[in-house]
């Protein structure tokens, strides 16, 4: 199994490369739980995520030969952008096969850094089919995402730094996928503190490693839906599953609104962007998922920071409506001189911002004589969207609240 040499060893190796990253804490989320928070910013790595670390170890440790052979791997995202960066930095060339709706930012980052991308399969698992009938056929190195040794050492050293900047660290929680991340910190933080708890997150649409602790071997799932793409993986690693039961105390998880409403409150209240995987373990806190008690210090380890701009539109409205400041509503109006206004009047008086109005007299919903009207209002929160509801019913209104 894993050990603190393993990780110590990797610490010489990648320290050239992966910056020490910032532990931070923060007045906002420890005010908000109750609990004193750091945040561990592995999003301000570069390539802007953990796993150059992890990517560094496993290529600078390879042979001669398998140097001039080339490596290949599939990922999301954050591990090709790791291996591109650390195979170009050793003169190694590098084959990334990511699945074809990975996000486009990702896909070009890869690029820039210098791997050459192969779009294959719907998610992780179908691009690691194709990653491996690569490594077959050119005679490359496959170099995993999460199930490989030297790659969870490269990450444990995130661990070592948590310890050293944390002293009277009581908790960190970690986002898992396949597990590279989390057996890594695990080994290191165990290893220097054992009375210290770490608590795994895993997305609810992507929960492998809960139901493979539950059954008490590796399970896999038949596929995988969450914003969080990062850790979209259908099972854990062989390797990782090992650490986990050994040292892991709980694994827990969170839906994608929870991730959501972390997101947003990262870039709204810290200023700092993650992905949805980089901010799994912060929803985890904020959503009670744990237990913890008063004052007690808990690092949340915010893993990465690669989103996609499109889908951080959708993650940041998805928080509005969670967090009750955002709403969209439908109602039926008479199609006379008048009825829009009469409304639009209630929805003043309740100091709501209007975002849009869309008004349809062609819907096959209404009768001839009416009118459909949606209206997209900018709110305060839930007892805002509660109040004004009840006035708009108050009025006679019938009212369908979309989102």
């Amino acid at each position: 199994m894993l050990s603190l040499s393993d990780v110590l060893a990797a610490r010489e190796r990648v320290n050239e490369v992966a910056r020490h990253t910032p532990l931070e804490y923060s007045h906002t989320y420890s005010d908000m739980t109750g609990a004193d928070v750091h945040l561990k910013l592995e999003n301000f790595q570069r390539t802007g995520s953990f796993k150059i670390r992890g990517a560094t170890n496993r290529i600078v440790t390879l042979s001669e030969a398998e140097k001039a052979a080339g490596v290949v791997t599939a990922s999301a995202g954050n591990h090709a952008q790791g291996v591109a960066l650390a195979a170009t930095r050793a003169g190694v060339n590098s084959k990334i096969v990511m699945p074809k709706h990975a996000p486009i930012s990702k896909v070009k980052a890869t690029e820039r850094y210098g791997g050459e991308v192969v779009l294959s399969g719907a998610d992780y698992n179908d691009a690691q089919t194709t990653a491996h009938e690569i490594e077959e056929a050119e005679d490359r190195t496959y170099v995993h995402a999460f199930d490989d040794e030297y790659v969870m050492a490269g990450q444990g050293t995130i661990g070592l730094e948590i310890v050293e900047d944390c002293p009277n660290l009581d908790t960190v929680v970690v986002p898992i996928g396949g597990g590279g991340l989390i057996s890594g910190i695990a080994t290191a933080v165990k290893a220097k503190k054992p009375d210290v708890r770490v608590i795994g997150v895993q997305a609810e649409g992507a929960s492998s490693v809960a139901d493979s602790l539950q059954k008490g071997e590796i399970h896999q799932l038949d596929s995988v839906e969450t914003i969080a793409d990062g850790i979209a993986t259908r099972n854990v690693g062989t390797a990782p599953f090992e650490v986990i039961r050994e040292h892991v105390d709980e694994v827990v998880t969170v839906s994608d609104e929870e991730i959501a409403v972390a997101l947003m409150y990262l870039l709204e209240r810290s200023k700092t962007l993650v992905e949805g995987a980089g901010a799994v373990a912060l929803a985890a806190l904020l959503s009670d998922t744990f237990d913890y008690e008063e004052g007690e210090t808990i690092v949340p380890a915010l893993c990465g920071g690669n989103i996609d701009l499109n889908t951080l539109t959708t993650v940041i409205l998805r928080g509005l409506v969670e967090t009750g400041r955002y709403l969209k509503i439908r109602t039926v109006l008479k199609d006379r001189p008048g009825s829009l206004e009469d409304l639009i009047h209630v929805v003043a008086e309740q100091q709501a911002n209007i975002y849009a109005i869309r008004h349809d007299r062609t819907s096959r919903d209404i009768g001839m004589s009416d009118t459909e009207v949606e209206l997209d209002l900018e709110m305060r929160g839930p007892d805002h969207v509660d109040a004004l509801l009840a006035e708009i019913r108050e009025r006679g209104y019938e009212v369908e609240v979309l989102v």
